[in-house]
């Protein structure tokens, strides 16, 4: 990293990131804005809640299969042009969702709005990565996280406040609008930024980079660790509202508040991430991180009012990314050639996690009931997080040039 772009006072990060995490920021204020209004939705297209759900898989699904492709794009063409394209296609694809007229119309929509949010954040990653050394990386990607949970706190909660208002409709029109606006300004930022390239790759050194990848004991762990995670974490959000309504509360933004309390969590551990890394140590963040999560499941299975359960999102938001942070270093670190490649295989095992999730709510729900379906998610939680803390281990990538 050159040093002219270092700045003492925020660990010697460079001032690039900044406009990562604002990449990060536009593309995640689609990812929960349709959470709190899936009652909404279910009603006007009259189908069940469990139908409307399939929008969040449909979404995560389709990022998670774009992943590869983008990953291999990423390091063939370069990074920042195809985040830009994602972002405006993203912008395209709200609008028009806002203008659907048929329940099947939107769900496309939300497959292209999935195909273009799926381009930003592991290429955001990626770069993060390729501006700081590893000794530096996890403070640097929760510096790149807090753009994406802030999109994630202002997607969920200004949803529900907007669809009060204005419809989810209303909620599409607007965070389209965003979004094209907010590539604009990346683009231009971008353009401004002095980012150090590294040589575009070949064909036959991309398989030699998946090669590299699945060569790695690190790999297995680390994948099959974040699509459980997204399965028991993010497969919970698309109830909460419908758990919410259970309780007699209706209103579209309390829901976008409780579901928003994840992100305020995120949030707080890109606060807290460099006093907890030297003192936890990647071991104790994966277990401390994971114990946080289950022990919040449990406590929402009991059904508390909608404040100490935003309460309770926050701290599993907080207790996530602990987590969750370790494992996208870990990623980084899987190859350096095909970096780019790692980290979108990262996501696609998360969203897919994400897509099997709501499925296995749904399922859990409809045959045992929430209490014991929310303490199964916390009691895997726990043993996921033991089960990293013990084989995951620091290695230099195969392709690291010495």
């Amino acid at each position: 990293m050159p040093q002219g772009e270092a700045r003492p006072h925020d660990h010697g990060l460079p001032p690039a990131l900044y406009v990562i995490s604002g990449a990060s920021f536009a593309a995640a204020l689609s990812a929960r804005a349709l959470d709190p209004l899936l009652p909404h939705i279910a009603e006007d297209f009259q189908v069940s809640i469990a139908t409307a759900a399939g929008f969040a898989a449909v979404f995560a699904f389709t990022f998670a299969i774009i992943q590869p492709l983008i990953g291999a794009a990423a390091d063939l063409f370069g990074k920042t042009r195809l985040m830009i394209g994602c972002l405006a296609v993203l912008g395209v694809a709200s609008i028009l969702g806002a203008l659907s007229t048929s329940f099947s119309l939107l769900f496309a929509t939300r497959i292209l709005a999935g195909i273009g949010s799926g381009g930003v954040f592991p290429i955001a990653l990626s770069l993060t990565s390729e501006l700081v050394g590893p000794e530096k990386r996890q403070i640097a990607i929760g510096r790149t996280l807090a753009g994406a949970m802030t999109g994630n706190l202002l997607g969920a909660s200004a949803s529900g406040l907007i669809g009060d208002f204005l419809g989810w409709r209303g909620v599409l029109a607007v965070l389209g609008v965003l979004v094209i606006v907010a590539s604009i300004a990346v683009a231009a930022g971008f353009r401004g930024a002095k980012i150090k390239h590294p040589p575009k790759t070949s064909l036959s050194a991309l398989k030699t980079g998946y090669r590299t990848i699945f060569t790695n004991p690190n790999a297995p762990v680390c994948y099959s660790a974040v699509f459980i995670e997204g399965c028991c974490v993010l497969g919970l959000f698309p109830y909460v509202a419908s758990f919410l309504f259970d309780l007699g509360e209706t209103s579209l933004s309390v829901a976008g508040i409780v579901i928003a309390g994840f992100a305020v969590g995120g949030l707080f551990y890109t606060m807290t991430v460099s006093r907890l890394l030297p003192r936890l140590g990647v071991r104790g963040m994966m277990i401390a991180g994971t114990i946080l999560v289950a022990s919040q499941l449990v406590a929402v299975a009991f059904g508390p009012r909608w404040e100490i359960q935003t309460l309770n999102l926050v701290v599993m938001g907080w207790g996530f990314y602990m987590a969750h942070g370790c494992l996208q270093v870990f990623a980084s670190e899987l190859s350096v050639e095909a970096r780019a490649t790692a980290l979108s295989l990262h996501s696609f095992f998360f969203f897919m996690g994400q897509t099997v999730g709501p499925l296995a709510y749904g399922f859990g729900l409809a045959h045992g009931g929430k209490g014991p379906t929310l303490f199964a998610s916390a009691g895997i939680m726990v043993v996921l997080g033991l089960v990293c803390a013990r084989l995951l281990r620091q290695r230099a990538p195969a392709d690291a040039r010495a």
